[in-house]
């Protein structure tokens, strides 16, 4: 069985406006299976979780199956994952949590790489707590972030490194398990941003060593919203800020409020979509998705190796992600002109691609590209060769068609 790309595209809807979607890695475009169990979730009786009447079933069903699909997805335990509103309120919730525990002395690390919602929460919680924000700096020339950048940063004194596995800027996909070894000898905790991750690799929380790991499914075809997975066993020790009569279990604890239902349906079924794009029809869901992430990767890499080639044939142009491991997205930028004229260029030819720092506003600074940022080419498991073509022939007719200015 083969990576059948024409059954994915014609599953989502969006694709038939016509657009070539470069941007991914802001968010992917919705199969029709997410749609039709959002619209069914609402469509049935539905209340506050409980066990009597069908509307409180119905809740709690769509609950713990969204569990146990997360928990399929990122090899961890469903009595781990907990849900909010976004990975960004999910981190900024868990600095607060952690930091209660912080004193002045205390050191964070983060590192120059992340998105901000990797580094603004934890800085700030570390500034009311009195403690030190120490910050890893990565290579701006090949892009690497190694576990020698982090171990250069820790100290007896360390209590958390918050990383990426993935940048969701340039691409670079650091050796999190080995960094997570160093952490741990220090005696720190480690917070994993996999946002930009879970889109394009298997994701196994133990195995990277991840104390916390978090996403968002609306990058990997679900809806939006966040999820964070942990060991049952580390929430245990944690207490949140929460409601006096909300539940105190794990991990109700730390979801404020009713949960989004209907989005706990699409991330369900976004998790079997994926499951169903590689070679295994048999076995369990976690296997069959083993299958489908190497079969995502051969058809990213094949694409990206495509991509990569038509860049560098186009005069002027400089790709900045250049990490031996790294997603499918790519950084550019154009000698004597600004990539926000090329994004306008190639949305004039339906074919989208934007441009900016993408709120990874420090990695952009230590490119030299301060907060302008570049142009993003993100791919997508739906990306076709043909998207491929129009993005480069675009790319080609921006160079001859505008002129060179003094401004990038």
């Amino acid at each position: 069985m083969t990576y059948d790309l024409t059954a994915l595209r014609a599953d989502i809807p969006a694709l038939a406006a016509g657009t070539a979607h470069f941007d991914g890695p802001g968010g992917t475009q919705t199969p029709r299976p997410v749609i039709e169990a959002m619209a069914t979730a609402l469509a049935r009786p539905l209340s506050n979780r409980g066990g009597l009447l069908p509307g409180e079933r119905h809740a709690d069903t769509l609950v713990v199956e969204a569990r146990r699909a997360l928990a399929d997805l990122l090899g961890a335990d469903p009595a781990g994952v907990a849900f909010g509103r976004s990975a960004t309120q999910l981190t900024y919730d868990m600095a607060r949590t952690l930091a209660a525990g912080w004193s002045e002395g205390d050191e964070v690390v983060v590192t120059r790489l992340d998105h901000d919602a990797n580094i603004r929460p934890w800085t700030q919680a570390a500034e009311r707590a009195g403690a030190t924000v120490r910050r890893a700096d990565f290579d701006p020339a090949t892009g690497e972030l190694t576990a020698d950048h982090i171990a250069a940063q820790l100290t007896p004194r360390t209590r958390l490194v918050a990383v990426t596995a993935a940048s969701n800027l340039i691409g670079t996909m650091p050796p999190v398990a080995e960094i997570a070894r160093l952490v741990h000898e220090a005696g720190a905790l480690l917070y994993v941003d996999g946002v930009h991750y879970t889109a394009h690799a298997p994701v196994d929380v133990r195995e990277l060593g991840a104390d916390f790991f978090v996403c968002s499914p609306y990058k990997f075809l679900g809806p939006h919203h966040g999820a964070l997975a942990a060991a049952p066993e580390l929430l245990e020790t944690l207490r949140p800020d929460k409601l006096l009569p909300s539940s105190d279990a794990v991990p109700e604890r730390f979801e404020l409020g009713t949960l989004p239902y209907e989005l706990l349906a699409g991330t369900r079924a976004a998790v079997d979509v994926l499951a169903g794009l590689g070679s295994r029809t048999d076995g369990d869901r976690r296997a069959r998705l083993r299958a489908a992430y190497e079969a995502i990767g051969e058809h990213e890499g094949r694409l990206r190796a495509r991509l990569e080639e038509g860049l560098a044939d186009l005069d002027g142009a400089t790709v900045h992600s250049r990490a031996a491991r790294r997603t499918p997205t790519l950084l550019v930028t154009f000698d004597g002109r600004r990539t926000e004229d090329a994004y306008r260029f190639l949305a004039g030819r339906n074919v989208h691609a934007p441009s900016g720092h993408f709120y990874a506003l420090e990695a952009s600074r230590h490119l030299g590209l301060g907060d302008t940022g570049g142009l993003r080419v993100g791919l997508a498991c739906y990306t076709s060769d043909e998207d491929v073509d129009r993005l480069l022939d675009g790319l080609v007719d921006f160079l001859k068609e505008t002129p060179a200015t003094r401004e990038r």
